[in-house]
């Protein structure tokens, strides 16, 4: 039987606000041990990027090719079906030591995270269209929150159990999450009468906009989970010190995101956005240039709060300017091209660092947010607001 919610409430959101944050855990929990891998594994620099590059991928290619069935009546499927992947692909982790393999087990859990994630943000969109920048930034800050917690959580079991014990440990908490989204309302609004192509979502022009924001905030993303680790372990942190620093990445999101996204419906995403990416764009800067341990630790923590308001940003514009019909397919593709952005970040960020070092790597990835951000503001006059089509007010659909 399903969980007794009643929609337009906060309270109702809470039990998929969890199953999005605890996918999440999984996904971020291999960041932290890159280190170890690197050690005790033999994994070179490049070999790492690459394996973090395929989770991105698989993700890219889940929601590119899955996402539309949610908007066809096909969300519990969907929900189910990722969740039972990603407890496969925990199980494999934790029985394999080739690059190879954890290749394999990272494209399939990518997968999975990536068929549930739009599927649940439609249900959030459909039920309380009013709302839904702060649901979204609700929905964020738990995405954010597990993707940080889960290295730290990994952090503390490879140091004190084994290297194999984080992914038991999640491959256990997956079977509970299973069992639980049996008794969650998993309906999502009416279902698409009509089969639209999601390449047709390219022909609005403020989408676009949002697409652009995206691909500037992964970049920072994908550049930082794969280097972060690496890098302060260069500096003389251990395994404990990197795992806490990425758990203070997580603790501005909580409170942060689901005011990041009221902001942006309240007065437009691309009113907003500009200034989230550019201070993120000054905390990379500052990552390749000083090494003082505590002082990139103190920096990150600032890069979440940026991070924060631009996460439900970005998925705000992208949600208020597609068409109704298609917001798990138009959700699906934000999270698509940001995950191949990032996948395309991570593997390059492996090589760059391993060749070039840190000055090189952040200085470049700078670079590119920026060009994203200003294709993202030319594109985006429709998102700012009250002097221009209300954020609130949906798009109509592209012809």
């Amino acid at each position: 039987m399903a969980e007794n919610t009643t929609p337009g409430t906060a309270r109702s959101f809470w039990p998929y606000f969890i199953v999005t944050g605890s996918l999440s855990m999984g996904y971020g929990s291999l960041f932290t041990l890159l280190a170890e891998f690197r050690e005790k594994l033999g994994f070179s620099e490049t070999e790492l990027g690459f394996i973090i590059a395929v989770g991105f991928l698989a993700g890219f290619i889940a929601q590119v090719g899955l996402a539309r069935f949610a908007d066809r009546g096909y969300v519990r499927i969907l929900v189910h079906g990722g969740v039972l992947i990603a407890i496969l692909s925990m199980l494999s982790m934790a029985m394999t030591d080739e690059v190879w393999q954890f290749t394999a087990a990272r494209f399939f859990l990518g997968a999975g995270t990536g068929a549930t994630g739009p599927a649940i943000r439609r249900i959030l969109i459909t039920r309380e269209p009013a709302n839904m920048g702060k649901n979204l930034g609700t929905m964020g800050a738990f995405d954010i929150s597990g993707f940080v917690l889960g290295p730290v959580v990994a952090g503390l079991l490879a140091e004190f159990v084994n290297l194999r014990a984080p992914f038991i440990f999640m491959a256990g908490l997956y079977a509970l999450i299973y069992f639980w989204i049996f008794r969650l309302d998993l309906s999502a609004g009416q279902v698409a009468a009509t089969k639209v192509p999601v390449r047709h979502l390219f022909r609005i022009r403020p989408l676009n906009s949002g697409m652009l924001a995206g691909a500037a905030f992964f970049t920072t993303i994908g550049v930082f989970e794969t280097s972060w680790a690496v890098l302060l372990d260069d500096l003389g942190a251990g395994t404990l010190v990197i795992a806490l620093s990425i758990a203070l990445f997580a603790i501005p999101m909580i409170p942060l995101a689901p005011l990041g996204g009221k902001i942006a419906q309240q007065r437009g995403p691309m009113r907003l956005m500009p200034f989230s990416i550019m201070g993120a764009v000054a905390c990379m800067m500052v990552y390749g240039y000083v090494d003082f341990l505590w002082v990139l630790i103190g920096v990150s923590a600032a890069h979440a709060i940026f991070d924060a308001f631009t996460l439900p940003a970005g998925q705000l514009a992208v949600a208020v300017s597609a068409p109704p019909e298609q917001a798990a397919a138009a959700q699906g593709l934000y999270g698509a091209l940001g995950l191949v952005i990032a996948g395309i970040a991570a593997l390059v960020t492996g090589w760059v660092y391993q060749n070039w070092g840190a000055e090189a790597l952040f200085t470049g990835s700078s670079i590119v947010m920026v060009v994203a951000l200003a294709g993202a503001i030319a594109l985006g006059e429709e998102l700012m607001g009250p002097d221009g089509r209300s954020a609130k007010e949906p798009a109509p659909a592209s012809s």
